[in-house]
């Protein structure tokens, strides 16, 4: 063989190794995905200030118990690892790094609240890993898509439902005297923000107090005589359970009787207004995107009976009444049709391309009618709306729209 032929030969066989060097690369193994699992992290709260919320993530491990007994995601089962947050933004930066760069999950999913999920967003996306359906509907996880792209919400925003209660409160009580109390974070300050633009000019003039109280705060009495004190009578209380009930309560015994709306987060029939006590609950406005499962209007609708039949095999501890179980699972199951979705490209990047990718044509039984969902890489929000609802002392009833 002459030296140019020799010469080509070498070239055709370094060729064939740089290829085969860049398809090596390419196939390079997700982290937490094995030929029969995936691995997915999660940070709770199963302690701390929002520990009722806890409960979320034992309904998404019940849901993925049931999928791996049907045989898993083709074939492979999801192993989901759950650590404790407290509710604390540095403990949960602390559990991500330890779920990601320990325990080598594939992915996040779910994780709960906002000030969590606003600090660690910034080392997610620099570590390029999909954060799936945050636990937070505040609006900065929609609007700073572009900057953070690998941190996908699913509810509706805060905003988006502060504007359906400014809406609410101009048909029905266009002349009252408002009174807001908010946590003050994001999850309240977006609330506020929401009323601001539904309300519009009138803010100024029908907005009376407007007070917050600190997730640290023992109680939120003062805040709440003071709000009376005010002369409103709407009261809008921006929060979480927990704050929820001390407010129910305590706007019970002073004998104050406003129109009491209280957002989707802190009105949860258990453990708020149960801990306040249902008969002090009558009244209580607030939003709702999934069905009531001891609504019996919802008795005979398929889905529902999917859910009760998982509750009764997969989920005995669980409590209808408490909307936790219904959201878990939810989320679980959207989790389900991403990962679906995705097939057998379980890379990082697939898996979040699917997340963006739903259909208008995805479905999840408990949802309520009417309430699209879909996702674009233009557009993160799955949900992009919500039904008003009251509580008449036993169960919400939705308001007609």
């Amino acid at each position: 063989m002459n030296t140019r032929c020799r010469g080509g030969a070498a070239l055709m066989v370094l060729g064939a190794l740089v290829l085969g060097a860049e398809a090596a690369l390419a196939q390079k193994p997700t982290p937490g995905v094995t030929g029969t699992e995936i691995k997915i992290g999660q940070s709770a709260p199963f302690s701390g200030p929002a520990s009722a919320y806890g409960q979320i993530s034992t309904a998404e491990a019940d849901y993925f118990k049931m999928i791996n007994d049907q045989g898993g995601i083709n074939g492979r089962k999801i192993r989901l690892i759950a650590q404790d947050d407290g509710y604390s933004p540095p403990k949960t930066i602390e559990v991500v790094r330890r779920l990601i760069e320990e325990e080598q999950v594939a992915i996040l999913f779910q994780t709960i609240g906002t000030a969590p999920n606003a600090a660690i967003r910034r080392y997610v996306n620099q570590k390029k890993v999909p954060d799936i359906w945050l636990g937070s509907g505040a609006s900065m996880f929609v609007s700073d898509s572009k900057a953070y792209p690998w941190s996908i919400p699913f509810q509706p925003s805060y905003r988006l439902e502060g504007q359906m209660y400014a809406k609410y409160i101009l048909e029905k009580k266009p002349d009252s005297k408002v009174a807001i109390l908010y946590q003050n974070d994001d999850l309240g300050r977006d609330y506020v923000a929401g009323l601001k633009d539904g309300l519009g000019g009138k803010f100024a003039t029908m907005v009376v107090k407007v007070l917050s109280y600190e997730v640290t705060d023992p109680t939120i009495d003062s805040q709440i005589v003071e709000l009376q004190s005010s002369g409103a009578n709407v009261l809008v209380d921006a929060s979480t359970p927990k704050f929820a009930a001390m407010a129910i309560r305590k706007v019970a015994d002073m004998d104050w009787h406003p129109l009491h709306i209280i957002d989707s987060n802190g009105a949860l029939v258990k453990p708020a207004l149960e801990s306040a006590g249902f008969d002090k609950s009558a009244g209580v406005v607030t939003a709702a995107y999934l069905k009531d499962p001891t609504d019996p209007q919802w008795a005979d609708d398929p889905g529902m009976k999917d859910f009760q039949a998982w509750r009764a095999k997969y989920a005995p501890e669980s409590d209808p009444a408490n909307p936790v179980w219904a959201y878990g699972y939810t989320m679980a199951q959207a989790l389900v049709v991403v990962l679906k979705q995705a097939g057998n490209d379980l890379s990082r990047a697939n898996i979040l391309k699917a997340a963006t990718h739903l259909p208008d044509t995805t479905k999840l039984p408990l949802v309520l009618p009417g309430i699209a969902i879909s996702t674009s890489p233009t557009d993160y929000r799955p949900m992009k709306s919500m039904r008003l609802a009251q509580f008449d002392g036993k169960r919400y009833h939705l308001l007609p729209e």
